[in-house]
């Protein structure tokens, strides 16, 4: 690959669209079994079908999950799954276990295989043992620095692709390695159930005084004491690209359409940005936008350094949330000037609307006049999902609307 790739989540079939149309070369989903997020709605099969012909028809690039770790039950049924997803026409296959390799390598072989972060490959000879395999990308652990990766790409055949998270939720274990969950909740995140315990509020006790409990910090509510940032680069394009990746990962299969609509046109704005413009000059506003998505603020990850105090959030495991999404343009009324919106959240006459499109800068409208889908006057949009008609010039088809909640 002579240019990195940017890889978006889709956790449906809107947020496939959606990544797409605003700049992903390629994205990763799960249908209803095998993948690691249970909890976004995944795919049929024939949503599946039509989100890869949505983005072949565009040039890009379609990647199914089947990473859970499984066991004997779980593999049961995984040939013929597989069957039917290679008939939808994607493009390669996520596993981490290598049983569930050997199944998609006698079941499909000429399918392209890639190694899940869940393998934990951590050095030079594991990538090299994948590769060995048949294996066409290996997905990096998180726990990697810039200088490591440096090191595997020096080390593994030129044809074998490097993958790697730059942006998106960390988890507080190491890659695959997770049994917090289901020691907590009886729920497996090895197989995509994870109830997220490294968010909960934690105290410390005594052996010998049970039911007292004191704050780790001096904090009366508790201390989130696993409860990392969120990974950012959007600052470190040129470093990431230069370490020898070859795909650019955004994390958020189970976040909004907004989350990644907002996150893939920053980097893919970034990225292309390091190609086109010599020399090379980061813009803060592509970490303006990203902060404009709910987030539990940032941090670089392990690529600099390994974290440390300043990585973690220590009071709350609440997201931050400055914008709220509230709508889509679907098209435009040319006979009698009306944008049309298909409404997400709550907004009224008078709001002050910014406009994300998937192309171009940011613009704002206030909102004088609106009408409901039969043409009657309204003064607030309270319904999801209904449709709106706003008497303005036109605005580019499936911009996303939001309302800085600051305002």
């Amino acid at each position: 690959m002579n240019k990195a790739e940017l890889l978006a989540p889709a956790g449906n079939l809107e947020k496939l669209q959606m990544a797409i149309l605003f700049g992903a070369d390629a994205v990763y989903l799960a249908g209803k079994e095998f993948g690691l997020r249970t909890a976004s709605d995944n795919f049929t099969f024939d949503e599946m079908k039509t989100g890869v012909s949505f983005a072949h028809e565009r040039g890009r690039k379609v990647y199914l999950t089947m990473n859970i770790i499984p066991h004997n039950d779980d593999m049961k049924d995984a040939a013929s799954f597989l069957e039917k997803a290679v008939e939808t026409g994607i493009d390669a296959v996520i596993v981490s276990d290598p049983g569930m390799f050997t199944l998609v390598r006698k079941t499909s072989p000429d399918i392209s295989i890639h190694i899940s972060t869940q393998a934990n490959i951590t050095n030079t000879e594991t990538v090299r043992f994948w590769h060995s395999l048949g294996a066409s990308r290996v997905v990096l652990a998180r726990e990697l620095s810039l200088e490591e990766i440096k090191q595997i790409r020096s080390g593994v055949p030129d044809e074998m692709e490097l993958e790697a998270f730059i942006h998106g939720a960390m988890c507080i274990s190491y890659s695959g390695r997770c049994m917090l969950s289901n020691y907590l909740a009886g729920r497996d995140a090895n197989k995509g159930d994870c109830a997220h315990p490294c968010r909960w509020k934690y105290y410390l006790t005594e052996e010998k005084r049970p039911g007292e409990y004191f704050p780790i910090v001096e904090n009366e509510r508790g201390t989130f004491i696993f409860n990392s940032k969120d990974l950012c680069m959007i600052r470190h394009i040129p470093e990431l690209i230069e370490s020898g990746v070859s795909s650019l990962k955004i994390e958020g299969r189970v976040k909004s359409a907004f989350y990644v609509a907002t996150v893939v046109k920053a980097y893919r704005e970034a990225i292309d940005a390091y190609y086109n413009e010599k020399p090379y000059v980061y813009k803060e506003e592509w970490f303006k936008e990203i902060a404009t998505v709910s987030n539990r603020d940032f941090t670089t990850g392990f690529f600099f350094k390994k974290p440390g105090p300043d990585d973690h959030n220590y009071s709350t495991s609440s997201y931050i949330r400055n914008y709220d999404f509230v709508g889509v343009v679907r098209g435009y009324d040319h006979k009698n000037g009306l944008v049309l919106v298909e409404q997400r959240n709550r907004f009224k006459a008078g709001d002050t609307l910014e406009v994300l499109p998937p192309e171009g800068p940011v613009t704002t409208f206030t909102v004088d006049k609106m009408y409901d889908a039969e043409g009657n006057s309204i003064s607030i949009a309270p319904h999801p999902q209904m449709e709106i008609k706003l008497p303005m010039p036109p605005l580019p088809e499936n911009s996303i609307l939001r309302v800085n909640k600051q305002h």
